[in-house]
This record gives C-alpha cells, sequence and structure tokens, in this order.
C-alpha cells in the first residue's frame, strides 16, 4: 500500500500494466472535465476522455510528470491506490510518432470521404480516430 503522502498509480489495459509507478498528484481528463487526485483524496470514479494522464512522480526534486495517453476507460481512486483501466494507453516514450502521423492523416481522409457521401456512422469511427491519433501525437512531444 502507498504512504499516506503518495499514491500507487496502475493504467491497465488488456495486453497488460501500461503503466506503475507511485506519485503525488494525478491529473487526468474526465467526459465531465479535468480532475486531479491527490493523496488521501475521497474514493471517486469517472469515466475519462480521450486524452492525456499526467502523474507527478513520487520524490523526484525536479517534479518528473509522466505521461500517458489513454484512449478512454475509467479512472478508480480508493485508499491512495490509483487505478486507470482503458482500452489502450502509451507512455509518452513508447509512442511511435511516425505512426501516429499517418494515422491523423488517415482518419483526416476518412472524415472528408464520409462527410461527401453522407456516412454518420463513418464520420463518427474517423473522427476519434483522429482524436486519438492527435492525442498520441500531443503526447508524444512532452519527451
Amino acid at each position: 500500500m502507498a504512504e499516506a503522502n503518495e499514491m500507487a498509480v496502475q493504467v491497465i489495459t488488456p495486453d497488460g500494466i501500461a503503466y506503475d509507478h507511485r506519485g503525488t498528484y494525478v491529473s487526468v481528463r474526465t467526459v465531465y472535465g479535468d480532475l486531479g487526485v491527490l493523496p488521501n483524496m475521497i474514493s471517486t470514479i469517472a469515466r475519462l476522455a480521450v486524452d492525456e494522464v499526467k502523474v507527478r512522480r513520487r520524490g523526484d526534486k525536479n517534479n518528473h510528470v509522466d505521461y500517458v495517453a489513454v484512449n478512454g476507460g475509467i479512472i478508480e481512486v480508493n485508499n491512495n491506490i490509483v487505478t486507470i483501466i482503458a482500452d489502450s494507453a502509451e507512455r509518452d516514450r513508447n509512442i511511435d510518432v511516425s505512426r501516429a502521423e499517418r494515422a491523423k492523416i488517415i482518419a483526416e481522409r476518412e472524415i472528408q470521404e464520409a462527410e461527401e457521401k453522407h456516412q454518420v456512422d463513418a464520420h463518427r469511427r474517423a473522427e476519434v480516430a483522429l482524436r486519438r491519433a492527435i492525442n498520441r501525437l500531443n503526447v508524444s512531444k512532452h519527451i
């Protein structure tokens, strides 16, 4: 269990644990807005938006912050344990920038095609793909 002035932070995907460290502050974007998590916070559960997770690492004099791109999911805070469950997640240092740029270009093209053909479902899927690609690119810039 984490000490009273820190939290255990895990990001879990179907492929396994994407992130596992101790932190003194966690920041996420929920579907209702931003949420900052500090040690000893009351129990909370919320649905996450496609965005970055920021974790200020424990005991780091340089205030090092880790960034993780998550594609939605949920966050649970309970007894200084922060658990994020996401369909996919990537640390900033693990993001393949060229792949994310290609995904962005493809999604933009698919949005254009869906608009021309008036395909609402295809347009929505492409918008989600575009948000995910942009999120990965934004998180990769923190390296």
